[in-house]
């Protein structure tokens, strides 16, 4: 049986180089690790300038075209969503 790892829980073998810097999540745990839906992700991206950029994953330009996410942005972006968190009235 093969265990699937998770970009973002690396397995011991990778563990030693693994670096969210530079490791590009798609949207599905973009997803899990924000807790937003996709149609909330794509308004974030519209409306919300610190929210990550995504990275494109190839050289199209159409709509639909594969995409990624720097690891590193998106964990920066959840701690300081809860960094805010005492400071919303």
């Amino acid at each position: 049986m093969h265990t699937i790892h998770s970009p973002y829980q690396p397995s011991t073998n990778t563990a030693q180089n693994f670096d969210p810097a530079i490791t590009l999540i798609r949207m599905p745990d973009l997803e899990a690790i924000t807790g937003l839906a996709r149609p909330t992700v794509y308004k974030r991206l519209k409306d919300d300038p610190t929210f990550p950029r995504p990275v494109p994953l190839s050289n199209s330009k159409s709509r639909g075209s594969p995409v990624g996410f720097v690891l590193a942005e998106v964990q920066a972006w959840v701690r300081q969503r809860i960094a805010l968190r005492g400071e919303a009235a």
